[in-house]
């Protein structure tokens, strides 16, 4: 399932409302770094400043409450003209119209920030909003089979040029913490996508591959190596820092696009996807500016990342990132990222453990497949979408932390699969209440429906193709579910249970102690469908339908475990929910943020029956508890015994379920491990040693298999604790388990002493 198009290579609210939310402009110099002025930039007012937001402004992360809107910021509202075109940029390249979706058409931050009335109405709770950074400006050609030419932009932020620089068609960095502070103070938090795999595209496939870009910038440094930032926050000056056509080439890996059929790891983590600059993350440099630009960026304020390109990148410095980002000052925020994958994929089984392995959360490709295969061509049943949810949820360690969709902006739109409205209508109702976060592609409630399949025209321009309408059946599904959602903890982290299934229908209950919801789904439209009395954790009585009989639903009865027995119309949606007003005395545990961490570092825990008073801890050692609320307590990580250890809140003898959490043994940096060794068909190579990163000694805890492009050489990057003397031993792990130890004295390595170090091992021969 792979789009190689995702990036706009090859690949409309026409009415404005009036906004009370204008913002303001506000330069935070806070942080590291005197006021200083930069060498040779005199008569300009310029600071030597990591501007930093006090803890307070920053919302928290992203939890199973919230429902999540994702914004292509060219694509929503034009809020500022200004920035839609500029004196040194060829101003062809904006369109403005919605008729040519290659270009700019002029969206911006400005009109986030006029249209969060919309957005508050609609129940989101957090948006996700293209890359903030400085994206290549250059036309982008394509020659096609007759002769004429595609001009293409980078108006989507997948073409990084400066990490430091704002992406000015959105507007200047005053005007991104005008959006940060409007949208926190409407109780919005505010998730940037993060392009940690490439920069723009460097050769062009359409020209046998002639080189085009690729190139990174950086700003001005001041004497004491600091990056300098005007009184406005805005990047100073713009320097060449790698180009992988010339200088400082080895930040790449510059293999080229992977061959055709060529599914290895190897190929899909280490070759270029379409054409794209690929990051060389084994190479300590660029591993180092990455995880600098991330924390300036969390820095502004932000509640959270959302990771380009996962499948494509190497976990162990996925891990190394995400460790640094949430060890940095503001404590752990959301991370989720895209891991193109889902069933019957051979590499399924890396998408299910690559947030247990890197701390970062998948959006949900798996639960896109199936929502797409039962609502949209009607391929797989309501039976086999049960299964699915059952499935995932044996898949998923953190179940509720996956993020759901029914597109976005890597897939053609849902509209084009599915046209009939009553159908469209529950694939939302579903997607807002089963397990994991809901995440709403912008347009999805106004039903769009683009000319074509691809991404790329599926990425209209709202502002010029379709009104703002709150009155839609699918704005109001999820301005009602969304509710419920933040209300019921059956919703956020409850367990699912099938109560009943067949071809067309399905009626399932998320259950979480006294919080349960219960939901039908018919989606047939024009057929009705009998359901009969069914088993429910609800408490006895009468339920009134969540939705106010938007899709058809009616009240029901409760008695003794069971459900009435009740006819669901063609398309007809009911949920009934019951939400105890009344706090435990017991604590519960939810879920937590971050997943992963090592001793020392902060963990939010979500539940109910919290505060500060209560005890928690991890495998038996006690945290510090430093702040809390009766739905939310902050902890640090206590020293306890790395690995995968249970966390538990307990108050006057009362314990709390469990939770898991990944003890890391220390900060991480990563090791690249290499081996001669020959195999038999069937066997892989693996490194084991004395850490938990290397699976302490036990081989079915070892990383990942290594990877052979020049078989028999074997490597694999790996993510340990710094400065640490590492013991290992390489092995062979056939397909049916049988594990074949190398002989001799254990081997010895010790890992660079900073995060952002990669060491290499030699390269050693496999010992018989």
């Amino acid at each position: 399932m792979i789009i190689f198009t995702c990036r706009g290579l090859y690949s409309r609210e026409a009415m404005s409302e009036d906004s009370p939310y204008t913002g303001t402009r506000r330069t935070v110099l806070k942080g590291i770094g005197a006021a200083t002025i930069g060498a040779g930039m005199a008569g300009s007012a310029t600071a030597s400043v990591n501007t930093v937001v006090s803890d307070s402004e920053r919302l928290g992360p992203v939890t199973p409450h919230d429902t999540i809107y994702q914004i292509l910021v060219d694509r929503f509202s034009d809020g500022d003209p200004n920035n839609n075109d500029f004196s040194d940029f060829d101003s062809s390249l904006v369109d403005g119209t919605g008729d040519d979706l290659k270009l700019y058409q002029g969206g911006d931050w400005q009109g986030i920030i006029d249209r969060i009335p919309y957005l508050v109405d609609m129940g989101i709770s957090a948006v996700w909003i293209s890359a903030p950074n400085q994206n290549r400006e250059e036309r982008i050609e394509d020659e096609q089979d007759d002769g004429s030419v595609d001009v293409w932009t980078s108006y989507h932020g997948y073409h990084a040029k400066n990490y430091f620089s704002p992406h000015r068609f959105f507007g200047d960095m005053g005007d991104f913490e005008a959006m940060r502070d409007a949208l926190h103070n409407n109780d919005i938090k505010l998730v940037v996508d993060f392009v940690s795999n490439h920069t723009s595209r460097w050769q062009n496939p359409t020209r046998d591959y002639k080189a085009e870009h690729g190139r990174l910038y950086e700003p001005d440094k001041d004497t004491n190596g600091n990056y300098i930032f005007d009184s406005d926050g805005n990047a100073v000056g713009s320097n060449l820092l790698a180009d992988p056509h010339g200088q400082n080439a080895d930040w790449f890996h510059n293999l080229g696009d992977p061959e055709s059929g060529d599914t290895s790891r190897f190929a899909y983590r280490y070759n270029d996807l379409a054409s794209l600059a690929d990051f060389n993350h084994e190479y300590s440099e660029p591993v180092s500016h990455l995880i600098d630009a991330a924390q300036f960026w969390k820095g502004k304020g932000i509640d959270g990342f959302r990771h380009d390109a996962t499948l494509h990148t190497n976990p162990a410095f996925s891990r190394v990132l995400k460790d640094a980002i949430d060890d940095d000052a503001g404590g752990p925020i959301t991370h989720f990222g895209e891991f193109f994958i889902s069933r019957p994929d051979p590499k399924y089984g890396e998408y299910e453990s690559f947030p247990d392995r890197t701390g970062i959360n998948n959006l949900d490709f798996e639960y896109m497949r199936a929502q797409t295969s039962v609502f949209g061509d009607f391929s797989e049943t309501m039976t086999d979408f049960g299964q699915m949810l059952i499935n995932t949820t044996d898949d998923y360690t953190h179940e509720h932390q996956a993020i759901n969709f029914v597109d976005n902006h890597d897939v053609g739109r849902f509209r084009l699969t599915q046209q009939n409205d009553a159908v469209y209508n529950a694939a939302l109702a579903a997607m807002m209440t089963v397990r994991g976060t809901p995440k709403i592609y912008y347009g999805t409630e106004q039903y769009v429906d683009p000319d074509g399949d691809s991404p790329n025209e599926g990425r209209v321009y709202m502002e010029a193709d379709y009104q703002f309408d709150k009155s839609t059946t699918a704005y109001n599904v999820i301005s009602k579910l969304a509710s419920l959602r933040k209300e019921n903890l059956g919703l956020a982290y409850g367990q699912t249970f099938i109560r009943h299934d067949s071809d067309d229908v399905i009626v399932f209950e998320r259950s979480f102690y006294e919080h349960d919801v219960v939901v039908a789904i018919n989606r047939q439209p024009d057929q009705s469908e009998s359901v009969p009395s069914v088993s429910t954790e609800l408490p006895d009585g009468t339920y009134t339908d969540e939705l106010d009989n938007l899709l058809g639903g009616g009240s029901i009865n409760a008695s003794g475990g069971t459900l009435d027995s009740f006819t669901l119309g063609g398309g007809g949606i009911s949920a009934w929910a019951s939400t105890p007003s009344t706090s435990p005395t017991t604590p519960r545990l939810g879920t937590l943020v971050s997943t992963m961490g090592s001793a020392g570092q902060t963990v939010y825990l979500y539940g109910e029956g919290l505060g500060t008073d209560v005890t928690v801890e991890f495998d038996g050692v006690e945290a510090t508890v430093n702040a809390g609320s009766e739905n939310h307590v902050e902890v640090v990580v206590p020293n306890a015994a790395p690995g995968e250890v249970i966390v538990t809140a307990s108050r006057n003898g009362q314990t709390s379920n469990s939770l898991v959490f990944t003890l890391l043994s220390g900060t991480q940096t990563q090791v690249v491990f290499h081996v001669n060794a020959e195999t038999v068909l069937g066997e892989n190579v693996h490194v084991v040693g004395n850490v938990p990163e290397l699976g302490a000694w036990d081989p079915s805890e070892a990383p990942e298999a290594m990877h052979n492009p020049n078989y028999p050489e074997w490597f694999l990057p790996v993510a340990v604790p710094t400065d640490t003397q590492l013991e290992f031993k390489f092995v062979k792990i056939a397909d049916d388990g049988t594990v074949t130890w190398e002989s001799g004295n254990n081997r010895t390595f010790t890992s660079p002493p900073q995060r952002s170090g990669v060491g290499s091992t030699p390269t050693y021969d496999w010992r018989s």
